[in-house]
């Protein structure tokens, strides 16, 4: 059974509960990612022209079918 948890530990003694539990690898820690700034100001962009004009978005594997006539 693979499920994933985000937690947020509370107690110093918790963070060396799973600390014991990744080196008895029964869990891995999974790094958070960090979306920046800009990246998330271009898709709200892009959201508001989708919004603004729905007809010019492409579907998903037209744009992939176009990038690949280019390589």
């Amino acid at each position: 059974m693979q499920t994933t948890y985000h937690i947020r530990i509370k107690k110093e003694y918790a963070a060396e509960v799973i600390e014991d539990l990744q080196k008895m690898d029964a869990v891995e820690l999974i790094p958070e990612t960090i979306v920046p700034d800009w990246h998330i100001a271009i898709v709200n962009e892009r959201l508001e022209d989708y919004k603004k004009d729905p007809a010019k978005a492409i579907d998903f594997d037209a744009a992939i079918d176009d990038i690949e006539k280019y390589l």
